[in-house]
């Protein structure tokens, strides 16, 4: 028997509206709507002031088009078309940053100047900016490539010129095609489509407002250009989740969740992987990005356990918090409907050569344990305490390769003896034996003939 929760309880529904009602009031935003997403698709959406749907009204996104753009690196990486520690003179000649990686780039690291030079290029027309010496200026390096993180739009300029180096084609018609149109996210567009909202800055004294200028902004628009949907962000958020192998694949997006960098002290509760801002909130794991452009402020969250996503989108310059907002919707809906685990099955069939190495062992006197996952893999944990532990993936030859944790990477292998008999576990150089120090056993150092003894 199977149920389906996929739709959010009225209290739940409920306790989303009035978060978004006291957000919209408290931060002054002429329009303001969220969404969330479960189970790969929206379940609720919520708006507050002068809109004209909550789902599908466009909002400028700001630097949530930083994803968009590291997924495009990313496909052409898993393409075998460039490699993340590729220097970006191999790609982009002449730039006179080449040294920095691709890598770099992506994850903040290259050491580049966090904005152009010259006029605040968010509220200034592209063509002031026409080429990338424009955007790079004289001096393009603030820090030395690696060292730290530093937060740069020009790095993402030159990654959505790589995109279009090594593509072919325009930036945005390789994310048409190859992301944007297989994902199903026909309102996520360059220039905004109606329904839209108009950006207004609001008086920070007064019930007054301003209009933005939404200028083109030329070679900058990789780092920032996009309009989207709540709808389609759903959609976006859902697969940086869990991948589309239409698109990226899982292993590809769970790359991109993984922390390349750490942010400068004071910047974010987390740090940043490649294309993707991680937090720790509420106790909780979060992937996502957040967005501003005059006019416009931009949140997505998602968290993978939870099977959670929460965008939110507001046509104010300042004013709600989005990116904390979204974080907070996906924590209400994770406290009032916390996933449930999946049922468990037996396995198809029994491997006992595998069955064999379950069980305890012993890396010294540390007692580990090793199980079977359901996906074939399998499990070493220590059975008391914290301690390194990871799952491991099969490969070919035989061995196992870690795939988080402490060893993530490493290779375990079982090593035998000449009768077949299984002697150790190897990982990483470390033994684990069946025995704690058993008289006999390949224990690095060797084992006191004298054995285990009482008081001396």
């Amino acid at each position: 028997m199977t149920s389906s929760f996929t739709a959010l309880l009225p209290t739940t529904e409920r306790a989303l509206l009035h978060r978004i009602a006291v957000a919209q009031t408290e931060g002054r935003a002429p329009s303001l709507v969220a969404a969330v997403a479960r189970g790969g698709r929206m379940v609720w959406a919520g708006a507050r002031g002068d809109v004209a749907s909550a789902a599908d009204t466009q909002y400028r996104i700001g630097s949530i088009t930083k994803p968009f753009t590291a997924v495009l690196v990313m496909r052409l990486r898993d393409e075998g078309l460039l490699d993340l520690d590729d220097p970006l003179e191999r790609h982009l000649p002449g730039t006179g940053v080449g040294a920095v990686t691709v890598a770099q780039l992506l994850g903040h690291s290259g050491g580049l100047a966090a904005e152009s030079p010259g006029p605040w290029w968010e509220r200034t027309p592209g063509g002031l900016r026409p080429g990338l010496p424009e955007v790079l200026g004289d001096r393009p390096l603030v820090h030395p490539p690696g060292r730290r993180h530093h937060y740069s739009n020009p790095g993402y300029t030159l990654l959505g010129a790589l995109v279009a180096a090594v593509r072919g084609v325009p930036w945005e018609e390789a994310l048409r095609g190859e992301v944007l149109e297989p994902l199903g996210m026909e309102r996520t567009t360059s220039r905004p489509v109606a329904p839209y909202a108009e950006g207004w800055a609001v008086h920070p004294w007064a019930d007054v407002l301003l209009p933005e200028p939404a200028e083109d902004l030329g070679v900058m628009a990789p780092a920032g250009v996009l309009w989207a949907t709540a709808a389609d962000l759903c959609r976006f958020a859902s697969f940086l989740a869990v991948g589309d192998d239409r698109v990226l694949s899982a292993s590809s997006v769970r790359e991109m969740r993984t922390a390349a960098a750490p942010p400068v002290a004071g910047d974010w509760d987390g740090g940043y992987g490649l294309g993707l801002q991680l937090a720790r909130r509420n106790g909780r794991s979060l992937a996502g990005h957040s967005g501003s452009l005059p006019g416009y402020v931009a949140g997505l969250w998602f968290g993978v356990e939870e099977d959670v996503a929460a965008v939110v989108l507001a046509n104010a310059t300042s004013g709600p918090q989005a990116g904390a907002l979204a974080a907070d919707l996906v924590n209400v809906v994770a406290e009032a409907e916390p996933p449930l685990p999946g049922p468990w099955r037996p396995l198809a069939e029994a491997d006992h050569v595998l069955l064999a190495l379950t069980g305890p062992w012993y890396w010294g006197t540390y007692a580990y344990g090793l199980a079977l996952l359901a996906d074939g893999g399998v499990e070493l944990r220590p059975l008391r305490g914290a301690g390194r532990g990871s799952r491991f993936r099969r490969r070919p030859d035989g061995s196992w390769i870690g795939l988080d944790g402490y060893y993530d990477g490493e290779v375990l292998r079982v090593v035998r003896r000449e009768d077949g008999s299984v002697s150790h576990l190897d990982l990483g150089s470390f033994v684990f034996t069946r025995e704690p120090y058993e008289p006999g056993d390949a224990v690095p150092g060797g084992v006191d003939e004298g054995g285990w003894r009482g008081a001396p």
